[in-house]
């Protein structure tokens, strides 16, 4: 979801890569496992479409709700708690999953796996007083 015509033109452009590059992604992303969710919003009923990195864990698919450590969550996490059933595309594959929000040492124990791996969400962490809440979509059968 975006608020802003700039962020709406840059979402655009790597949903665009994504779908043109079996999602493979260039730039920042690059090494990335990269994933589009399509969900609803909690409010307007519309449907939205970003793009997000994620880790995978076992079968589920960790995405991170840091809005690049603003101080509100982002829209779309709004959205999944309001909607946790969302579809994915993963690479050439679309498939639905249900987004739960981990707590506790479960999150403790990704997140810290998470910023070894990239450690710009540390620093987006440091940016806000918020916890900045991990998902883990789950595919439904």
């Amino acid at each position: 979801m975006t608020t802003t015509p700039d962020l709406a033109d840059w979402n655009r452009s790597i949903v665009e890569e994504f779908r043109a590059n079996e999602g493979r992604v260039g730039g920042q992303f690059a090494d990335a496992n990269m994933i589009l969710i399509h969900h609803v919003g909690a409010s307007s009923g519309r449907t939205w479409v970003n793009p997000l990195v994620y880790f995978p864990n076992g079968d589920q698919m960790i995405i991170v709700a840091s809005a690049g450590g603003a101080e509100e969550h982002p829209a779309w996490y709004r959205n999944l708690k309001a909607h946790p059933e969302i579809t994915v595309e993963v690479g050439t594959e679309t498939f639905p999953v249900e987004a739960t929000e981990l707590t506790g040492e479960e999150r403790d124990g990704l997140w810290a796996r998470i910023t070894d791996r990239m450690p710009v969400f540390a620093e987006y962490q440091r940016r806000t007083e918020r916890v900045i809440p991990l998902l883990a979509l789950t595919r439904k059968a």
